[in-house]
């Protein structure tokens, strides 16, 4: 059976960063994505230097094509199972059934937002309504900005985003997790809350233009949510990888999470979701593997 020096679950940034630098430390890898990326809906990338507002499908085509320059395997497909066997070797399984085998594995297949569960916002969802403000409040600075938050406090959000507009407001969507202090900050700061429950969401051409209650209507020119995340995939799980309160996988500064052999970069392992940080995690993840493999191969000689 081959098997490779380094296998990489997840085509984003931070998977094929790490494919990049591995390829050129002429090591064998393989790599598998779903074409699921958490930022695949978004007009466009930010935060990340010579690459401003591309799309990220176009980045994802450029990434592709100098990763292919190092002899980097890469197969659109699913990993439904990992396991490390007794000979300390990786073996995973894609859907299809077929098994393939590795010296170490990089896991980089990030995070999934929770969609809140509000009428009409597919249609709006990474062009009006987004998660993060750092990535897309620039774009909507001076406008009316909501804040959604059925599920969490949303107190923080809220108050940040006066960063970006002085013309902000918390949804609650019928619930109040908002403390009295918590209350009279919102208040001075000029932040309205509004705990109606949310009918749909109105506007067009991927635009929103109104939060719609039973009885009346807000405008609103963009809508942030905080609704909590999940992983895309339970591999690092079913691995034995240790977690944090977030549910993403703690690692050392070196990407390496609990079980020798297992890195894990990008949205998986931290809350700083960049673009670039994750590129940057699966960089520095690529590094770590080659050192370890020379480590390893000097031993043999």
């Amino acid at each position: 059976m081959k098997v490779y020096d380094a296998i990489i679950i997840g085509g984003g940034p931070a998977g094929l960063n790490a494919a990049v630098v591995l390829g050129r430390c002429r090591r064998t890898v393989l790599l598998f994505d779903t074409g699921k990326q958490r930022n695949r809906l978004s007009h466009g990338m930010r935060n990340y230097l010579t690459r401003d507002n591309i799309s990220p499908y176009a980045f994802l085509r450029i990434a592709n094509t100098e990763v292919r320059e190092y002899g980097v395997t890469a197969y659109h497909s699913e990993i439904t199972h990992a396991e490390k066997l007794r000979t300390g070797i990786f073996q995973v399984r894609d859907k299809r059934g077929i098994s393939h085998y590795s010296k170490k594995l990089l896991i980089a297949t990030g995070l999934q937002d929770n969609i809140p569960s509000i009428q009409g916002i597919q249609s709006f969802y990474g062009k009006s309504v987004f998660h993060c403000p750092y990535c897309d409040g620039w774009e909507v600075r001076d406008k009316k900005i909501g804040v959604y938050a059925k599920n969490k406090n949303g107190f923080e959000l809220a108050i940040s985003l006066k960063t970006w507009s002085r013309h902000v407001s918390l949804y609650s969507d019928g619930r109040n997790y908002l403390k009295p202090l918590e209350k009279d900050i919102l208040q001075k700061k000029s932040i309205e809350v509004f705990t109606q429950k949310i009918v749909k969401l109105e506007g067009k051409n991927g635009r929103l233009s109104n939060v719609v209650f039973e009885k009346s209507r807000r405008p609103c020119d963009a809508l942030f949510f905080v609704n909590g995340y999940k992983q895309q995939c339970d591999i690092a799980k079913a691995l034995g990888c240790e977690m944090n309160k977030k549910r993403v996988v703690i690692t050392n500064r070196l990407q390496q999470a609990n079980i020798p052999g297992v890195y894990v970069a990008g949205d998986a392992s931290r809350d700083m979701h960049f673009v670039v940080v994750a590129a940057a995690e699966g960089a520095k993840a690529a590094v770590s593997i080659n050192k370890e493999l020379q480590k390893e191969e000097f031993k043999r000689r």
